[in-house]
């Protein structure tokens, strides 16, 4: 069995209309979200093997104060095909982690994200606001084992945390 963690980026700034869409920092709450969603990782003993993130600054942050506030000690991936894409490549992407790895963070973007749960565990209507965290079971052996499922991936959602909502 393995374990996928899927983190929409926390809450990012609109302050400089300037910048591209990729380079939009956190603002502050975004920031708060990050540090408490880790700490709520490190509570539920859920600190990740691996932590793979988007390129987009806002995701890359998001990552960054998520993985300090869970101790997480692995370095962090940044994919660049994480951001502005499909859940087909989401799926590529977990296909092709190595099986030395068990829990595994993304750090993505809706509706991409969204939608890659729907697929993975056969639910509808996934709401996921900026910085929400999904805990995934894949009943697989191996990552690449996701390629050979055949669309009936049978992944059981155990949980989505919101940073808005109260959790003990």
């Amino acid at each position: 069995m393995k374990t996928l963690l899927i983190l929409r980026h926390a809450k990012s700034s609109w302050k400089d209309l300037e910048l591209q869409d990729h380079d939009r920092p956190l603002n502050k709450r975004g920031k708060q979200d990050a540090l408490r969603m880790g700490k709520l990782l490190r509570r539920e003993n859920l600190i990740p093997d691996l932590i793979v993130s988007s390129t987009a600054v806002r995701a890359k942050k998001t990552a960054e104060l998520l993985a300090e506030a869970c101790r997480y000690k692995g370095e962090i991936a940044f994919d660049n095909f994480l951001y502005g894409t499909d859940p087909r490549r989401y799926l590529r992407t977990i296909e092709g982690l190595s099986n030395k790895y068990i829990t595994v963070l993304l750090v993505g973007h809706n509706p991409t994200i969204e939608e890659t749960i729907e697929i993975l565990t056969n639910s509808l209507d996934i709401i996921m606001p900026t910085c929400a965290l999904a805990q995934i079971i894949l009943r697989i052996q191996k990552w690449s084992d996701l390629n050979n499922i055949n669309n009936e991936f049978n992944g059981k959602l155990v949980e989505i945390w919101k940073p808005k909502e109260e959790f003990s």
